[in-house]
């Protein structure tokens, strides 16, 4: 089992309670994270178009993960 750090921001910070989060996981994908999040913290699947970016980039699920990467939590952002 691989463990990740996860950076939350904006509403996703709010319902994770923190600004920094370790999930341990099993899958090495940014799909299986999203999974792994979203049934951690129900309230996640209420974000139609949460983002997840990985070392500064935006991240398709098919991606793969390592425990060094920089993942962070994108909530869905408007401006005026």
């Amino acid at each position: 089992m691989a463990k990740y750090v996860i950076k939350a921001f904006g509403v996703t910070r709010d319902i994770i309670g923190v600004r920094e989060a370790t999930l341990e996981l099993e899958g090495s994908t940014v799909g299986s994270l999203r999974h792994a999040l979203k049934t951690r913290y129900p309230s996640l699947q209420n974000i139609r178009s949460l983002m997840i970016a990985v070392n500064s980039s935006y991240a398709e699920d098919d991606l793969s993960i390592e425990e060094s990467d920089e993942i962070a939590l994108i909530p869905p952002v408007s401006g005026g």
